[in-house]
């Protein structure tokens, strides 16, 4: 393995770690430890918070409370230089108040495809696309 293919490595395993600890067990001390200072998030909602602590409110604030049982399954990840593109789903049961809509009881599913740009180890820019508006809509039903 030569060292490009050992950092690629070694970034994929951040963007592992980041879903698994942050998103899926709500670990501020991990986030905390995988996030610049400087980070961006370009996918933050128009008008909201593209800073570090916009990103955590989403997972802490938002989905938690309304999926207490989230997980995140990576179905597949490709590295290219800093960035990582990781295909994933997010998943829980709808047992608390998401974004205005009282709990259904129904699984929340939302496909997810990002991309993350790294910055010694860190995360310090994220573009992406997911199916939330599409589970929302389903959830006012």
């Amino acid at each position: 393995m030569n060292m490009d293919d050992s950092l690629l490595k070694k970034n994929k395993e951040v963007v592992r770690r980041f879903n698994e600890e942050v998103i899926q067990n709500g670990n501020v001390e991990v986030f905390n430890d995988l996030m610049d200072d400087d980070f961006i998030n370009n996918s933050a909602p128009e008008g909201g918070d593209k800073t570090k602590q916009g990103m955590i409110h989403t997972f802490n604030a938002i989905l938690r409370p309304a999926m207490p049982d989230m997980k995140v399954a990576i179905y597949q990840q490709v590295a290219e230089g800093d960035w990582v593109t990781t295909r994933k789903n997010i998943k829980g049961t709808h047992s608390g108040v998401f974004l205005g809509i009282e709990a259904t009881g129904k699984e929340i599913s939302i496909d997810v495809i990002d991309m993350v740009r790294l910055k010694n180890g860190k995360y310090i820019e994220h573009w992406g696309i997911n199916t939330l508006s599409a589970v929302l809509a389903e959830l006012r039903k």
